[in-house]
């Protein structure tokens, strides 16, 4: 979910590049003019009962990147429109979803020679945080969680157990969840590298290295702003950062025993998910923001 100038969704498709497995074999994902990806079928001359069907199916995205796009053209898109707008006390959400192995933890977190989503956007952040009024005193605090089998679990703070959700009057916060005062992205990205060693990560037939939770990076900034009448007004915006766990197919993946029952968890909370953004697609086409049948 991404907030943008015209509406509160935008949905952006990335393609990935074959991996060994799939490096010889035929093309069948296609971009077009930058939002249109056609799926074409792979001909089986032997399959009499598919042979007459449509071999092409086409989808419209906001904005779809092909497999050659780099993560600096996928951040531009998504995240960097959204960032003065945190600072500004503004709330926005930008996560990668989509099937095991495809590439959100590397388009999210990155490498350190092509950095991805979240150390892209805490630059922005801080440099913009840098070149700001001086009547403006920001503070910047994050979090990192992981959703394991339905419990909360601090990335951070591994020893405080499974962690509970409370709703006050100030929304739905996580109870006892560390939160860290940071001051350059180094300082958050040490912290992240850190937070990943102790997510729950196991390999399974389709990925070698398939994250089995849900991890959520919460990057908040308080602004205070001093006006000349030594009055101070407060904003607080936050910036969440969701590297999903991917959705899976038993069949496909092979997965038995433990493997199986987290795949249960996760479909069931995409499942979820998918049903919030319907939700709030629904919204945005009765108000007439989002045009009817966009994704």
């Amino acid at each position: 979910m991404v907030l943008a100038e015209s509406h509160n969704l935008t949905v952006i498709l990335r393609v990935r590049p074959p991996n060994e497995q799939h490096a010889n074999k035929d093309r069948i994902v296609h971009v077009l003019d930058g939002q249109m990806v056609i799926l074409t079928d792979p001909r089986d001359e032997d399959d009499i009962l598919r042979a007459k069907r449509s071999r092409e199916k086409r989808y419209m995205f906001d904005i779809a990147f092909d497999s050659y796009n780099s993560q600096l053209d996928v951040y531009l898109a998504t995240t960097k429109p959204l960032i003065s707008s945190v600072l500004d006390g503004v709330n926005a959400t930008v996560f990668a979803y989509g099937p095991t192995g495809t590439g959100k933890t590397y388009t999210m977190l990155g490498t350190g020679d092509d950095p991805g989503i979240m150390a892209l956007a805490l630059n922005e952040i801080f440099a913009l945080i840098k070149k700001g009024s001086e009547k403006n005193l920001y503070t910047v605090t994050m979090s990192y969680l992981e959703v394991y089998n339905e419990l909360i679990r601090d990335l951070l703070h591994p020893e405080s157990g499974d962690l509970e959700l409370r709703e006050d009057s100030a929304g739905v916060t996580v109870a006892g969840l560390t939160e860290i005062e940071a001051r350059s992205t180094d300082e958050v990205m040490l912290l992240l590298h850190d937070g990943n060693k102790r997510r729950t990560t196991e390999p399974t037939s389709v990925n070698k290295t398939s994250s089995r939770s849900h991890a959520v990076l919460q990057v908040s900034v308080r602004k205070i702003t001093r006006a000349r009448s030594l009055e101070e007004t407060v904003s607080l915006g936050k910036l969440y950062m969701i590297d999903l766990a991917g959705s899976e197919r038993a069949t496909h993946t092979k997965n038995r025993g433990t493997r199986l029952v987290e795949g249960a968890h996760i479909n069931r909370s995409l499942l979820a998910l998918g049903n919030c953004i319907k939700a709030l697609s629904k919204l945005c086409v009765e108000s007439g923001q989002l045009h009817q049948g966009t994704e």
